[in-house]
């Protein structure tokens, strides 16, 4: 039997019945540096757009974009964060790798196994592990299996979460012991962002003495805890275990006990750093900052910030926006204001948690006036809203009825590619419906899917419904067709699609069928 040929790391395979696409670009030499966000936006664009995987390689190829690693860290970061088809994401790897010859950095390839398990599509992320393992056998890190057991974690049972761990800890056995130190770690540190700090003390206490623990394995579990007891025992082993406390350990002990307004234990800690010539870091004083803040003492806080300045230790923004956070919970804006304007005259300009804590204070004061204010004041400073923010904004406009108001920022945020369009869009069509503004509704739904989002099937249907009311089939047929390309509809939608094309005028492009489907899966 001949021998089994080897399989290449990620299998691209073009359909046959065509003629082959053309060659895709050459990489130049020194062809790393000529990625820009031009080309990633391009080739983003092809990628989403293409009807099917042959498509997407002929597009490429026409586009005389070369694919490059750099290039591939730009769009796979726009997949990330525009929630793009993950398949999709796969495919343009892959025929980066087979067709070009590109290795993938590791920032793609863990990006590539995020947007894999988001969409839980767990096959294709452990083939993907697999296959890169097979590759570079030194190129799975333990952050990688951080990405790995983050995204298993997120959707599955810590039992789950475990054996993923044991699965990854096949492909470390040949490597030191610290390697494996380190998977363990990242373990740890998965359970305590995804899962609970309880079930990551269960596992520690499980399996601490298959692998050798160090500092970074008390600062992981120290990192997290509500009660300042669990923390405080974690903090006794570690001494027993002769492992001395550093910055970051003494850091998530004071910020344990002033989010339990423990802040007289807080600040003998801050004495025993001092002792053990641990000087204290910014972190340190704005955790101080905040516990002074639960206690009711945000005058005391602001004082804070002046005797850091005296020690050395000048504050940032997040320091600055701890105390603001304080004034702005005694409800004393002025004070919170005034802070604000002393962050812009020491260099340090507002962020968007800044503005957010006095788009909070408004949003619950029912206050549209102010916030849209302080919204323009944001735009004027090239400052973008988060999405908490965006929908503060957007839930009063929808309570006052501020249509225009809600329109523009829409507007902006699509220019501009801040906030999430999903759960905005949802609260911008109840309000465009309620106010009958079926056009504009069609506008920012049609903007919605051309930037690759998925509409909300409770929008869509009752978008739908009012334009079925108002005869405009048309209108109908165009968003049952944007729909489509993200969701199988009922078959009278789709009939009502066919039926609405097949009145309308050829003008000779009657042959190309609406086969949009994708063959990614």
């Amino acid at each position: 039997m001949p021998p089994r040929p080897a399989g290449r790391v990620f299998q691209y395979i073009s359909p046959s019945r065509k003629p082959p696409p053309s060659p895709l670009p050459e990489i130049p030499a020194g062809g790393d540096a000529l990625a820009s966000d031009a080309d990633a936006d391009s080739v983003y664009l092809i990628v989403t757009a293409a009807p099917t995987p042959s498509a997407m390689e002929s597009a490429l190829s026409a586009s005389a974009v070369p694919l490059s690693a750099p290039l591939l860290d730009l769009v796979l970061r726009r997949f990330r964060f525009a929630h793009g088809d993950p398949l999709r994401a796969l495919s343009l790897l892959s025929l980066a790798v087979d067709r070009c010859g590109v290795t993938p950095s590791p920032f793609a390839l863990d990006t590539a196994l995020y947007v894999l398990g988001r969409a839980r599509r767990f096959s294709h992320m452990w083939d993907l592990v697999h296959s890169y393992h097979r590759l570079c056998p030194d190129a799975i890190t333990p952050r990688t299996a951080m990405v790995v057991l983050g995204r298993v974690a997120k959707i599955c049972s810590v039992r789950e979460t475990v054996s993923s761990f044991r699965r990854l800890l096949r492909l470390f056995r040949r490597r030191e012991g610290s390697e494996s130190a380190g998977l363990f770690n990242a373990l740890l540190r998965t359970l305590c962002q995804e899962k609970s700090m309880s079930d990551a003390r269960n596992v520690y206490h499980a399996h601490k003495y298959e692998f050798q623990v160090n500092r970074q394995t008390f600062n992981i579990l120290l990192s997290g805890w509500k009660s300042s007891e669990d923390a405080e025992a974690f903090f006794a082993e570690m001494r027993e275990l002769g492992i001395s406390p550093d910055l970051v350990t003494y850091n998530s002990l004071i910020d344990c006990h002033c989010k339990n307004r423990g802040v007289e234990k807080a600040y003998s800690l801050l004495d025993e750093m001092r002792a053990s010539e641990i000087a204290p870091d910014v972190i340190t004083y704005t955790s101080l900052i905040g516990g002074l803040g639960l206690i009711g003492q945000p005058d005391k806080a602001r004082d804070l910030l002046k005797e850091m300045r005296e020690l050395g230790c000048h504050p940032d923004v997040a320091a600055y926006n701890a105390t603001i956070r304080n004034f702005v919970i005694a409800k004393r804006l002025g004070d919170a204001f005034a802070l604000m304007d002393e962050m812009a005259s020491k260099g340090l300009m507002p962020n968007a948690t800044t503005y957010n804590l006095f788009f909070r204070c408004y949003y619950w004061a029912f206050d549209i006036g102010s916030s849209w204010l302080l919204y323009e004041r944001m735009r004027s400073e090239s400052c973008f809203p988060n999405t908490q923010s965006c929908m503060f904004i957007i839930r009063l406009c929808h309570r006052h009825g501020k249509v225009a108001e809600a329109l523009e920022l829409w507007g902006d945020m699509v220019k501009n590619g801040f906030g999430s369009f999903t759960l905005v869009s949802d609260v911008l069509f109840d309000l465009l419906c309620d106010e009958g503004k079926l056009e504009e509704a069609e506008r920012c739904f049609h903007q919605l899917t051309d930037l690759g989002q998925k509409p909300s099937s409770v929008s869509f249907r009752r978008i739908k419904i009012l334009m079925q009311l108002a005869k405009l089939e048309e209108s109908v047929a165009r968003l049952t067709e944007k729909m489509a390309q993200f969701v199988r509809l009922p078959a009278e939608d789709c009939q009502r699609v066919h039926h609405t094309a097949e009145i309308r005028p050829h003008n000779g492009d009657g042959d190309q069928a609406d086969n949009r489907n994708l063959a990614y899966d």
